[in-house]
């Protein structure tokens, strides 16, 4: 086993939930919840329109990397950057005492920063880690845990579609990578840079925010028993994959299929246990 690797892993997966699961409670006690198709958090229209649109952003990406100019292509991936690193650190600052005004200008200055040290991998990695707390903070406490589990297991069947088959998420990733983004997380090695997709925090962490607004009316810290639970089946899931990884240097692999059979066991097995 990769010890470093399992390090920084361990590292980035737990700051990324801890931070997001601070964001979600926030966003669960105070009712502040995103609309995806409807208004009813529980309705499975939601999970749809979540893939729909995810299918869509996927197609325009690989549209633009195969037709739009180079610099075209930079300019816009850098802005929508920007703007996602801006979005999400004010949620994950919501719980925080300080002023709305406050955190605009800490997600400003922390968009600024990357753009002008776009070299710095643990600026990069950092940027990552607070995106993926805000946007799996945000779907979480936006949606029923019902369906985000259908979510998942859509997203796990087409993430394998996506490498396995049609491989359009290799070509992605690669671009991605390329233009050394906050949509992956560098952890270098001595043998090999590996790069997680930031899909791969996101999800498990909406899946345990959503947990979490289910479990709400449980005390603490029993509400928190299901939620963690799920997020430790995903880190398992996770370490065996980029586990395989390190061992079949070059190999393509989505982590979220492994993550996502484990976390929906998990969750039937809370189910089961009276939660």
């Amino acid at each position: 086993m990769n010890k470093s690797l399992m390090a920084q892993l361990l590292v980035v997966f737990i700051a990324t939930q801890a931070l997001g699961l601070f964001a979600g409670s926030y966003l669960i006690q105070n009712d502040y919840r995103a609309v995806i198709v409807n208004e009813n958090p529980d309705s499975l229209e939601n999970s749809i329109g979540l893939i729909a649109w995810i299918l869509a952003s996927t197609a325009v990406m690989l549209l633009m990397i195969k037709f739009a100019p180079e610099w075209l292509f930079t300019f816009l991936i850098k802005i929508l950057e920007a703007l996602a690193t801006i979005g999400t650190a004010i949620i994950v600052m919501l719980p925080l005492p300080i002023t709305a005004e406050e955190a605009l200008a800490i997600a400003l200055l922390l968009a600024v920063t990357r753009i002008a040290m776009p070299g710095q991998l643990v600026l990069r990695n950092i940027t990552g880690i607070v995106a993926a707390a805000g946007a799996g903070a945000l779907i979480g406490a936006s949606l029923g845990a019902i369906p985000v589990a259908v979510f998942l297991a859509l997203l796990c069947a087409y993430d394998f579609i996506a490498v396995f088959k049609t491989k359009h998420m290799v070509t992605l990733a690669k671009a991605i990578t390329k233009k050394n983004i906050s949509f992956t997380i560098a952890m270098p090695t001595k043998e090999h840079q590996f790069e997680l997709g930031t899909g791969d925090l996101v999800v498990p962490l909406a899946f345990a925010v959503s947990i979490l607004g289910a479990e709400r009316h449980l005390p603490m810290p029993y509400a928190m028993v299901p939620s963690i639970a799920v997020l430790a089946a995903s880190l398992v899931g996770l370490m065996a994959t980029l586990h395989y990884a390190s061992l079949h240097k070059g190999t393509a692999l989505p982590a979220l299929p492994a993550q996502g059979i484990l976390m929906l066991a998990t969750f039937g097995i809370t189910k089961l246990a009276g939660f």
